[in-house]
């Protein structure tokens, strides 16, 4: 069933010694995906701080090369790519439900697609335009670091590993940002508002080793997207709204990096 004034489903608490079950759960799942993204990346911006060089003087690769080898490149790069998927495999297997549809708790199913589709091209054009607007801004201020998005591959399978890469950020982020979280929340009785900023600093946090540019804006954008997804419970449209800009940037970036101002 449906809360009135949200999108996502109701679900009965969790008390006793299950509640604390699922606490520890949720802090298990944190520290196998993104809770350990967000400790590195702690790790790299306090590297990048403590350097003679500013941070806007600073570049990071977010796709490099990982071979001076073609075939073990690509290898490298698949695999890495194929294997981070699996904090979304453990996530849906802690939520799949014995009757149809088995996600629908978290919006994946198939009744919606036209609406979902048309969700996931605004919430596209609503962060990334002005995402990008702000990553100049935040370089030009000194607060962030230069990001190369695209691959040091020069090969013709790098589109497609660029593809794969975007593709494992929307799911992992989102299925566990969104999905995973407000669900787990849900069940603990924690407040909308309280789910929403919570998984929006965890968005901001591994995302800070670019700069306080990258984890302001993450922070922003998971804000936005938190609170449309309390509204409207449909996971896809910002699964596929993530693959759209993070494959537009990456795929992108290579033929139009050269004339951008950082």
């Amino acid at each position: 069933m449906r809360n009135a004034a949200s999108g996502l489903t109701e679900l009965p608490l969790t008390t006793g010694p299950a509640r604390t079950r699922l606490k520890l759960e949720m802090v298990a799942v944190a520290f196998v995906s993104l809770g350990a993204s967000a400790v590195w990346s702690i790790v790299q911006i306090l590297d990048a701080l403590t350097r003679e060089s500013k941070l806007n003087e600073q570049q990071i690769a977010l796709n490099p090369s990982r071979s001076d080898r073609e075939w073990l490149d690509f290898l490298n790069q698949t695999v890495g790519h194929v294997l981070a998927f699996a904090p979304v495999l453990l996530v849906c297997v802690l939520l799949w439900q014995a009757s149809k549809p088995h996600l629908g708790q978290i919006g994946i199913d198939g009744r919606r697609p036209g609406k979902d589709a048309l969700l996931a091209l605004g919430m596209a054009a609503l962060i990334g335009v002005p995402g990008i607007a702000f990553y100049f801004v935040a370089v030009g201020l000194g607060i962030n670091r230069v990001i190369d998005p695209g691959s040091g591959s020069p090969y013709w399978w790098s589109t497609i590993v660029l593809l794969l890469a975007a593709a494992r950020a929307a799911f992992v982020e989102e299925f566990i940002v969104l999905g995973y979280w407000f669900e787990r929340m849900r069940r603990l009785g924690v407040s909308p508002m309280v789910t929403i900023v919570t998984a929006s600093v965890l968005r901001g946090s591994y995302h800070l080793y670019q700069g306080f540019g990258g984890f302001i804006g993450n922070i922003v954008m998971g804000l936005v997207w938190g609170w449309v997804y309390q509204r409207t419970g449909r996971l896809w449209p910002f699964v596929v709204a993530h693959f759209l800009m993070d494959a537009l940037v990456f795929i992108g970036y290579p033929l139009v990096g050269h004339l951008l101002p950082v």
